[in-house]
């Protein structure tokens, strides 16, 4: 669907925004508010990233894109568990110049470098636990009859006209651009070539009869749309530039070339001499995924959230939207935007040679470890750097010390040598703070700690929905090396179950820790499906045990049962993240080298 070189993403769609007041504030244990209750109907929600361009092989940034919207997907199914309610595509881009020229180049047919090239994204996607339900690829035959039929309705409402278009083309982003936005630099042999203003990329001036829509008349209903929802385009920033670029000429827009210019790529019906332009090919992949034409996709379009690159904004959130309200059809319920990735401070480049291959991360930081990685340190706001000494430090930090050393002390064996979830000892806890009793060992610090776990599951999912799943997990980590104080401060491995004075406030500790640990692994699944997994099952955790609506924080310390109080813990399976030591540093650098 898109088409822009530097981050082909895939956006992602989401059903109708509900709001936190009516998700959290319906339902209460005690004090203790709920993620989720299963009560709560959402209607459904469709998730999506750009289909990604098949003329080079996926790097991080890609991945990041498919990231995004999986942790938006996974954290939708955790509040909303019924498998029909939520959708999620994703998909590689195959038409176009740029395709039909890369596959001259390395002497295959367009067919040939479209099947290996998007192999290799369903591979990496794959290897990354990326949760899709659809891989779309526009060379499918359900997606041409989709683009034919939305062709056919913009051209029944008098939206497409034949006409002589001119003007300036950029080969690589495949887009025309006016003359405004293109510019002359110095090219390697000294003389000044044209280029786009936007991404640098050469440009050359293009004449030719094309099918033409009228884009001139959307101006105004799609900065309606924009002023009418603030919420549309997210982060602010780029909602705000897209009312800017409103403000500058909107001239109707070539949707056609020519088939003798460009083969490769949908015919216009009724028309063999002229191609479909790309980029209405690939924006229709959305529809294609949910069934369009078919009624069916009308139950799903309105719950769409398109997760993309700020590279191709301008392609989503003006041109997409104009043709969807030509086609009689609303715009994307949300526009989420992310930033790119750079490496070591200078963009990815195949000529600088530090293009990250995703895989190879993959290998080296584990799966989860990886994927950790770029949702933490992603911020959609503004470019992000990536270099190996940055992934080791976060990882070991946050994952093997901080929450897996808290999962080890609670449940060693010399610590826990029942191997159970301990009782909780509301003499020892009680729930109103500062009260003077013989048995109260509880400190202010620990009510701090109990109330910022228990607004956590709320905090997180205000984060997602804001698209900052950097700052969900901001939160998660601090949360947790608040935990690992409590531990500390409370020394668990000093006090003796032997001891009728240390026994009931040594099982609290552990009780409170566990309960801290059981919230972290249900709010990290999202992120880290298989490290949660993992510390939910040593936890004895259900796997029905594990959506939102089941999250009960700490019920003993509001006065109601705990189902996990006395249940034996799930069999330990080694270290929860395993630390990347200075060994595997060094072997890093020397892959650096």
């Amino acid at each position: 669907m898109l088409r822009i070189s530097p981050l082909r993403l895939l956006w992602c769609t989401r059903s109708s925004r509900v709001s936190l007041l009516k998700v959290f504030g319906s339902r209460h244990y005690g004090s203790c508010p709920l993620g989720v209750g299963n009560e709560v109907r959402e209607g459904r929600a469709y998730f999506t990233t750009p289909i990604f361009y098949v003329n080079a092989a996926p790097h991080i940034g890609h991945l990041y894109s498919a990231l995004l919207a999986d942790a938006l997907c996974r954290h939708r199914r955790l509040r909303v568990p019924v498998a029909s309610a939520t959708r999620f595509s994703t998909g590689t881009d195959e038409h176009g110049l740029k395709i039909q020229q890369a596959a001259a180049i390395a002497g295959l047919a367009p067919a040939e470098l479209c099947d290996r090239v998007s192999a290799q994204f369903q591979q990496l996607f794959r290897e990354a636990n990326i949760a899709s339900t659809d891989f779309i690829r526009t060379t499918e035959v359900r997606h041409r009859l989709a683009v034919h039929h939305f062709w056919e309705v913009l051209k029944a409402r008098g939206l497409l006209y034949k006409g002589l278009y001119e003007g300036w083309y950029c080969a690589s982003d495949e887009c025309f651009l006016p003359e405004a936005k293109v510019t002359r630099q110095q090219g390697p042999s000294g003389v000044a070539c044209p280029v786009s203003l936007e991404s640098g990329h050469p440009v050359s001036w293009t004449r030719e009869e094309n099918y033409i829509f009228r884009l001139s008349q959307f101006r105004e209903p799609v900065r309606r749309w924009l002023r009418d929802d603030p919420q549309a385009i997210t982060p602010e920033p780029f909602h705000h530039a897209v009312l800017q670029w409103l403000e500058e000429e909107l001239p109707d827009l070539s949707v056609s070339r020519r088939s003798s210019q460009l083969h490769w790529g949908i015919p216009v019906p009724g028309d063999n001499s002229q191609t479909i332009y790309v980029w209405l090919d690939a924006l229709v992949n959305y529809l294609t995924v949910i069934g369009y034409p078919d009624a069916e996709f009308k139950s799903w379009w309105p719950a769409t959230s398109h997760i993309i690159g700020k590279d191709i904004l301008k392609f989503h959130a003006i041109y997409w939207p104009a043709l969807l309200i030509g086609a009689g059809m609303s715009p994307p319920r949300r526009i989420f935007v992310h930033s790119h990735w750079t490496v070591c401070g200078q963009k990815m480049s195949k000529s600088l040679g530090n293009v990250v291959d995703p895989r190879t991360c993959l290998d080296r930081y584990t799966v989860d470890g990886f994927r950790y990685f770029l949702l933490r340190q992603g911020v959609p706001n503004w470019d992000c750097d990536y270099y190996d000494e940055k992934v080791v430090k976060l990882l070991d930090s946050e994952l093997a010390d901080a929450l897996g050393g808290l999962l080890n002390r609670c449940t060693a064996k010399r610590i826990n040598p029942s191997g159970t979830y301990p009782a909780f000892c509301t003499a020892c806890f009680p729930r109103k703070p500062g009260l003077v009793a013989p048995m109260v060992r509880a400190q202010a610090e620990d009510y701090a700690l109990v109330s910022s776990v228990a607004s956590l599951p709320k905090q997180v999912a205000e984060h997602y929905d804001n698209f900052q799943i950097y700052k969900a997990l901001e939160a998660v980590s601090s949360c947790v090396r608040q935990t690992n104080g409590f531990v500390q401060r409370h020394a668990p491995w000093k006090l003796n179950w032997e001891s009728p004075v240390d026994a009931p406030w040594l099982g609290t500790v552990l009780h409170v820790a566990l309960e801290c640990l059981r919230v972290f692994g249900t709010l990290l699944q999202p992120v880290t499906p298989t490290l949660a997994d993992k510390l939910l099952s040593r936890l004895g955790v259900s796997a029905t045990e594990r959506g939102l609506g089941e999250l009960h924080f700490l019920s003993r310390f509001y006065g109601h049962p705990c189902p996990f109080e006395g249940r034996r813990l799930g069999p330990d399976t080694g270290l929860l993240f395993p630390r990347l030591d200075q060994s595997r540093m060094w072997m890093v650098k020397a892959h650096r080298t």
